[in-house]
């Protein structure tokens, strides 16, 4: 999942590298869910649609708790 992380991520640079201030980013969050779902499934497993109540609880949270 690392590699996956890296290499889309450095795809996303290049293909928007003209917009892109340089600067160290984050994965951008589209993809680290992306490669997440896919692996997930490729084990099998089903993830359920978070609630109202549980994307609020979590947008709470600030860094560093």
């Amino acid at each position: 999942m690392s590699f996956a992380n890296q290499a889309l991520s450095a795809k996303y640079i290049y293909e928007n590298s003209a917009k892109l201030p340089k600067k160290v980013y984050a994965v951008p969050e589209d993809i680290d869910k992306r490669i997440a779902v896919l692996k997930l499934e490729s084990m099998g497993i089903k993830i359920d649609k978070l609630t109202k109540q549980q994307e609020e609880y979590l947008n709470a949270w600030e860094l560093g708790t």
